[in-house]
C-alpha cells in the first residue's frame, strides 16, 4: 500500500492518541530504518531507548526465530529454561535477588509500587506513602501516571490513586521535608528521560538512599530507559555507587520485543507470595529468548564501553553545535547514549526538519532534543546526524 492509503487507514480505525510523524516505516538495518517509499534514516530515537543493538541484529533475529519454531508462549505455572536464564543473568548484573517478568516499562513499575506497598504493611499499616519527583515519567496505567510527576498526564483521569507525594527532582532538602515513618518507598529515575535528561548531582542519590534507610523505606530506581547500558553502565545506579531495593526495566531489555521486569532484594521479595501478582504474557520465551540475546551481545560486543565512548563524542560534537547555535542551544546534559540538547525554541520543527533530511531525532520537555540511539553506533553515525543537524540548525 501507498504512504497515504496506510495513513487514512490508520486514522479511521486506530485510536488516534499519537502524534505521529508523515513517514511509514517500512524495516531496518543497523542504526539505520528505511520507510515504505524507499528513503533511509539514520535512527537516533532507536525506538525511544528500546532498539539498542540497532535493526535486524543477526544474534536477536536468530534467537527469536528459533524460539518461535519451539515455543512462543506457556503459562507461568511451568518452568522454562530462557527464562530461568535471563532472570539469572539479570539478578547477578543488578546485584539484586528476585526477578518478575513482566510486558512493559509500565507493568514493571506497577509490580514494584505492589511489593512496595505490600512491603511496607509488613512494618506497619500506615507505612504505604510513595514519594516521587516532579517532571518524572514512571508509565500510563493508573498508579504509574500517578506517580508520574506531571499533572498533564493525570488530567480527566480523576479520582487517582492516592498515596503519592512529590518533590523538586535533585532537591535532597525538599524531599527530607516529606519522607517519614509512613514512606514506603522513594520512587526515581536516576536520569529523567521523559522530563528532559535531567541527570541529579552526584551526591544526590547516595543521600536519598541514606533518607530511606533511615526511616526503613524503600529505594525504588525506574531504570526503563536507562538501563541495560544507556549510560554505558548497566544500571545507571552503577554511576552514583548506590545499590537499590527494586529496580524496575523495560525498552532495551529484549531489543525491541514486549517486555518489562522488575528486580528486588530477597528481604523485599519475601513480601509477596504465591498468588500476590502475575502475568499472563509477561516472561513468555520468545521475549526471554530476545532478552538472553540481548545480554549476550552487550557483553561480547563490548556495547557498555561504546556506549561511553561514543556517547562522549556525540556530547562533544554537540557541543560544537552549541558554540556554533548559542542563540539556539543553551546547554547539552548526558551520559553514555543517553543525550540531552536544551533549546531556546519548541524542538518539534527542527526534529521535522531533520527527519525530512533523514535522520530520526526526538523532542521531550517541549524544548530538549533527545538522543538515544543504539548502543553499537560509531563516530562515522554520529557525524552523519551532526552533519543533518548542524544543517537544520543553520536555516533555523
Amino acid at each position: 500500500m501507498d504512504k497515504l492509503t496506510i495513513v487514512d487507514i490508520d486514522k479511521d480505525n486506530y485510536l488516534q492518541v499519537f502524534a505521529r510523524y508523515d513517514i511509514v516505516l517500512d524495516h531496518g538495518e543497523g542504526p539505520y530504518v528505511y520507510d515504505n517509499e524507499g528513503k533511509k534514516y539514520i535512527d537516533f530515537l532507536g525506538g525511544i531507548a528500546v532498539n539498542v543493538l540497532g535493526h535486524a541484529h543477526p544474534a536477536l533475529v536468530k534467537a527469536v526465530a528459533e524460539q518461535a519454531g519451539k515455543i512462543i508462549h506457556c503459562s507461568n505455572l511451568y518452568y522454562t529454561e530462557v527464562q530461568a536464564t535471563v532472570a539469572k543473568k539479570l539478578a547477578k548484573l543488578s546485584g539484586l535477588d528476585k526477578v518478575f517478568f513482566g510486558n512493559s516499562g509500565a507493568e514493571a513499575n506497577e509490580g514494584a509500587i505492589k511489593l512496595a506497598r505490600k512491603y511496607g504493611k509488613t512494618i506497619a499499616s500506615d507505612k504505604v506513602e510513595i514519594v516521587t519527583a516532579e517532571h518524572s515519567f514512571h508509565g500510563r496505567t493508573l498508579a504509574t501516571l500517578t506517580a508520574t510527576g506531571q499533572p498533564k498526564y493525570q488530567k480527566g483521569y480523576e479520582p487517582l490513586p492516592g498515596g503519592f507525594k512529590y518533590v523538586p527532582y535533585n532537591d535532597f532538602a525538599a524531599l527530607e521535608k516529606v519522607v517519614s515513618d509512613k514512606t514506603c518507598a522513594v520512587m526515581l529515575e536516576p536520569i529523567q528521560g521523559e522530563g528532559g535528561v535531567n541527570i541529579p548531582d552526584t551526591d544526590y542519590l547516595l543521600k536519598v538512599r541514606q533518607l530511606c534507610d533511615k526511616y526503613g523505606a524503600l529505594l525504588i530506581l525506574d531504570e526503563i530507559q536507562t538501563g541495560i547500558g544507556r549510560t554505558g553502565k548497566m544500571f545507571a545506579y552503577e554511576l552514583f555507587g548506590i545499590k537499590p531495593d527494586i529496580v524496575t526495566l523495560a525498552k532495551g531489555l529484549a531489543g525491541g520485543v514486549p517486555i518489562g521486569a522488575f528486580i528486588a532484594s530477597d528481604k523485599v521479595a519475601a513480601a509477596f507470595t504465591a498468588g500476590d501478582h502475575g502475568s499472563t504474557f509477561g516472561g513468555n520465551p520468545l521475549a526471554c529468548a530476545a532478552a538472553n540475546a540481548v545480554l549476550t551481545v552487550l557483553e561480547q560486543e563490548k556495547l557498555l564501553e561504546n556506549a561511553q565512548t561514543i556517547g562522549d563524542y556525540l556530547i562533544s560534537k554537540l557541543n560544537e553545535l552549541k558554540a556554533k547555535y548559542p542563540a539556539l542551544i543553551t546547554e547539552v546534559r548526558g551520559k553514555g547514549l543517553i543525550v540531552g540538547a536544551k533549546l531556546t525554541c519548541p524542538g518539534r520543527d527542527i526534529v521535522n526538519s531533520c527527519l525530512s533530511q533523514g535522520a530520526i531525532i526526538n523532542c521531550t520537555a517541549g524544548d530538549i532534543l533527545r538522543f538515544v540511539p543504539p548502543l553499537n553506533i560509531t563516530k562515522v553515525h554520529v557525524d552523519e546526524m551532526i552533519a543533518i543537524l548542524d544543517k537544520t540548525l543553520a536555516a533555523v
